[in-house]
């Protein structure tokens, strides 16, 4: 039986290491507890309460207010340095005037575009002020300059180095400190500032009113915008992600600490959840509905660093959002409004989607491997591609209708399932329409079908091998004269071996007369009806069988056109398209967004590649795949950390592209990328 904790204290307690599978620690305190390395699957931690000890918070506002005073103190010397322009050495007013220039350059930027930036102008300002300190002792060896020099590169190095200093101690300050102490924080820096722009004036003996009101002015300032800084960072704004990950870790130390855990299936609903680690935690469908304080959390590279994840996972509110390409796998969605939402390449396998509202939504490539759709609702969903498999559960999904492609303004209902715009699914019917084939004996005829060989050569296979309890499922033609006949069989059964005697007994069939082949099927009607559907298959342009289709009772098979399956999972040729595109997309999100907007990386130009592709019309879906495969490649390619490796991997990538894309119309829009594209991917693998 498993262990019960629920509402019972246990702050400071230690776990590490322990299998704590099921255990049920409902409403108790475990505020600096130690889970890392704990097994914790489907254990029960609703409304716990983690995160700091007293003593450590206690300490943490300490060393808040610590920091805040040391923010004022560097403001101080920064509203020094300014104040130099009241100076009556001209050298001293040149570093003054430089300093206050370099400090609103250094708000301006890191306002305007991050903290990234913010270090940038700090290392620049650094690698001026020792270009200018070399050059100015070079001239003072023959002018006397070396002064004048040693001041602008102290002006410039110090103004953007305290400044920078400034900002990360009192973000830090903020985001240890409780929410009571934010204020009293920023008043203690403000009065530090204050009261070091006195002390540095004192100290340097400055007579002059105007200088120490400039001094105190600038570092008011200076401290007003760290607040400032700090307060958007905390709020999640990504320019400046870094002082909030720095300040998240800062504040998570002496925390509820689940690190390297296994948390599959754990429940966090309506628990409290402010500095606690969850790096490297296995979080397989945790449920974390309604958590609290969950933005504050360190969490590592899972997918609770995604503040939009984070509030769906809180609030289970995703109607309308985006979540394209993201990489969703292993997420608990139970109950969740996801109508209108678009997952078009994302990864949600192993996602439980229980009772979830899908209605609407864009399921364009997403990968949906081993997710739980029990119960949810799927009316009007597009699935275009999507990636079920045998693994998928679909068990009581609620579906009126699909749609098998994207609306476009021509046609805003495309490939509607039922075809009848009046008839809507039964229950439960969806999922038998939908149910991919799986398990199945791929019989391709690659060049002069005899469909009476096909029928003999089928039956005989089917009574030699009863245990394999063959059954058609799909038939296909490729080309002119080629044929795909797929039979389901019986778990464990040994295709290779199946396929081998099917074909060797074809093909001494096919090299018999006709009148030879008649003594064989004599009056079998099981033979004609299959020889009727093969030679029916060959005559259309798509042909798909889907029925009850074992030998048995082989006049009992439903035959259907394409124009009623077009795009379905059964169709083997789009399944696989939409598996490798979807396998396409998680390999581009993997790879870093390009820095500069105007410069598309790897990844960007990758992504606009893998569009044109899907979307060309002149590629069969066979080449379709193929070329998504190179793509596949080339992104894989950009990964790796061995130059040679990658280039070569890349060359031979591109070179099959461009075999792909030759013969193709010139006015093809593919063309038209390709030509476009793969020079610029070249470029940026090294290659040309």
């Amino acid at each position: 039986m498993a262990l019960d904790f629920s509402g019972q204290n246990l702050r400071g307690r230690n776990f590490k290491g322990q299998d704590l599978a099921g255990v049920n620690f409902s409403y108790a305190d475990i505020r600096g507890a130690n889970f890392t390395n704990a097994n914790l699957t489907r254990a029960n931690l609703s409304h716990a309460k983690a995160g700091l000890q007293r003593r450590w918070a206690i300490g943490l506002v300490i060393i808040s207010f610590l920091l805040s005073g040391l923010s004022g103190f560097f403001w101080a010397i920064n509203g020094y340095l300014v104040s130099l322009i009241f100076n009556s050495s001209s050298d001293n007013q040149i570093a003054g005037w430089v300093a206050l220039i370099t400090l609103i350059a250094f708000f301006f930027i890191t306002i305007r575009q991050g903290i990234i930036a913010g270090l940038g102008a700090v290392a620049f300002a650094f690698a001026g002020a020792f270009a200018v300190v070399y050059a100015g002792a070079f001239a003072g060896a023959f002018t006397g300059a070396g002064a004048g020099a040693g001041a602008f590169a102290v002006a410039v190095a110090g103004a953007v180095a305290f400044a920078f200093a400034g900002a990360f101690a009192v973000a830090f300050a903020f985001a240890g400190a409780f929410a009571v102490a934010f204020a009293f924080a920023g008043a203690f820096a403000v009065a530090v500032a204050f009261a070091g722009a006195v002390a540095v004036a004192g100290a340097f003996d400055f007579a002059f009113a105007g200088a120490f009101a400039f001094a105190f002015a600038v570092a008011g300032a200076g401290t007003l915008f760290s607040i400032y800084i700090s307060w958007r960072a905390m709020k999640g704004d990504q320019k400046y992600s870094l002082i909030r990950n720095f300040a998240i870790a800062f504040a998570a130390t002496g925390g509820t600490s689940f690190r390297n855990a296994n948390l599959t299936n754990a429940d966090f609903t309506q628990a409290t959840l402010k500095s606690t680690d969850f790096r490297n935690t296995i979080l397989i469908c945790s449920r974390w509905h309604q958590a609290k304080m969950l933005d504050r959390v360190r969490p590592g590279l899972t997918y609770l660093q995604n503040p939009q994840i984070r509030q769906l996972l809180v609030t289970g509110k995703g109607q309308g959002k985006n979540f394209e390409r993201q990489n969703l796998r292993g997420i608990n969605l139970q109950s969740a409004n996801l109508a209108d939402a678009s997952f078009i390449g994302a990864d949600l396998s192993e996602a439980n989607l229980q009772d979830a509202n899908l209605s609407r939504a864009k399921l364009k490539q997403t990968q949906l491997d081993g997710t739980d759709l029990t119960g949810a609702t799927l009316t009007g969903a597009y699935i275009e591609d999507w990636g079920i498999t045998n693994t998928t559960k679909l068990h009581g999904v609620r579906c009126e209708y699909i749609f098998m492609r994207l609306p476009t303004k021509e046609d805003p209902d495309p490939l509607r399932k039922p075809d009848n715009k009046q008839e809507v699914f039964a229950d439960g019917d969806f999922a038998d329409f939908i149910k991919p084939i799986f398990d199945t004996l791929d019989l391709y005829h690659n060049q002069g079908v005899d469909p009476r060989a096909v029928a003999i050569a089928f039956k005989n296979l089917a009574e030699n091998h009863p245990e394999a309890e063959l059954e058609i499922v799909a038939m296909e033609k490729r080309g002119d004269d080629k044929i795909l006949l797929r039979a389901k069989t019986a778990a464990g059964s040994d295709k290779s071996q199946l396929s081998a005697e099917y074909f060797d007994d074809y093909n001494q069939l096919k090299a018999l007369s006709q009148s030879q082949q008649l003594l064989l099927v004599e009056k079998d009607k099981r033979i004609i009806s299959l020889e009727n559907m093969v030679d029916t298959a060959l005559k259309q342009p798509k042909f798909y069988t889907q029925g009850d289709t074992n030998m048995s009772d082989i006049s009992g098979i439903s035959i259907q056109g394409s124009s009623n399956v077009s795009g379905i999972a059964g169709n083997n040729s789009i399944a696989n398209l939409g598996t490798i595109s979807g396998n396409v997309s998680i390999a581009l999100n993997e790879l870093p967004d390009a820095t500069d907007a105007e410069k598309p990386g790897i990844k960007e130009l990758l992504s606009q590649l893998q569009d044109a592709i899907i979307q060309s019309t002149y590629l069969s879906e066979e080449d379709k795949t193929e070329a998504l495969e190179q793509v596949k490649a080339l992104a894989e390619a950009g990964k790796s950390p061995q130059e040679s490796t990658k280039q070569k991997t890349a060359k031979t990538a591109i070179t099959m592209l461009k075999g792909i894309f030759t013969g193709l119309p010139a006015v093809a829009s593919l063309v038209e990328a390709g030509n476009k594209l793969l020079p610029a991917i070249s470029k940026l693998f090294g290659l040309g």
